[in-house]
C-alpha cells in the first residue's frame, strides 16, 4: 500500500496512475455513449470547444486540438454535414471562415454530456465519504467548465 511519506512527486504520480488506468479501463462506456449519436472522440472535443455565438478559425481550432489545419478541416466538415457546425464569413475579412456549433450542435454536445456525466457502475460501488473525497480532491484541479448544467436524477418516492 502506497504511503505519504513519498515526495511530492511520488505522491502525484501514485494518484494519477490510478486514475489514469481507470480512465481507460472505462473507454468503452464513452465509446457506446459516442457511438448512439455517431460521434467519433474527435468529433466531441471538437463540439466541446465550439460556441454557438463566437466563431472560431481553422487556425484557432487546429492549435487548440494539436492537429494540422487539413485534419481540423476534416473534422468541421463532418460536423458541417450533420448540422451540427457551420463556417461563418468574417466580418471585415471575406477569406476568413469561423466555426460556430449550431442548435443542434449544441443540443447533441448537451446531450452527450449528461450521457459521459453519469458515473460508472464501480464508482457507485464505493461508501459516500470515498466519493466525497474524490469530489473535493478533483474539484481543486484546473479543469476547464462545461457550460452544461451536471444531469440529476429524478428522486424515487415509494
Amino acid at each position: 500500500m502506497a504511503t505519504d511519506r513519498g515526495s511530492k512527486q511520488t505522491l502525484a504520480r501514485e494518484a494519477w496512475q490510478p486514475l489514469a488506468r481507470y480512465f481507460f479501463d472505462t473507454v468503452r462506456q464513452r465509446q457506446r455513449i459516442l457511438a448512439v449519436y455517431g460521434l467519433t472522440p474527435n468529433d466531441m472535443r471538437a463540439l466541446t470547444t465550439l460556441d454557438k455565438e463566437t466563431g472560431r478559425t481553422m487556425r484557432e481550432l487546429a492549435d487548440e486540438w494539436v492537429c494540422d489545419a487539413s485534419n481540423a478541416t476534416w473534422i468541421v466538415d463532418r460536423l458541417e454535414e450533420r448540422g451540427l457546425a457551420e463556417r461563418r464569413t468574417v466580418p471585415g475579412d471575406r477569406r476568413v471562415k469561423s466555426v460556430v456549433l449550431t442548435s443542434r450542435g449544441a443540443k447533441t454536445r448537451d446531450r452527450v454530456l449528461h450521457a459521459m456525466f453519469e458515473p460508472p457502475p464501480e464508482l457507485l460501488e464505493l461508501d459516500r465519504a470515498d466519493l466525497v473525497a474524490i469530489r473535493d480532491a478533483v474539484a481543486r484541479l484546473p479543469i476547464t467548465p462545461f457550460d452544461v448544467p451536471l444531469p440529476r436524477r429524478r428522486s424515487r418516492t415509494a
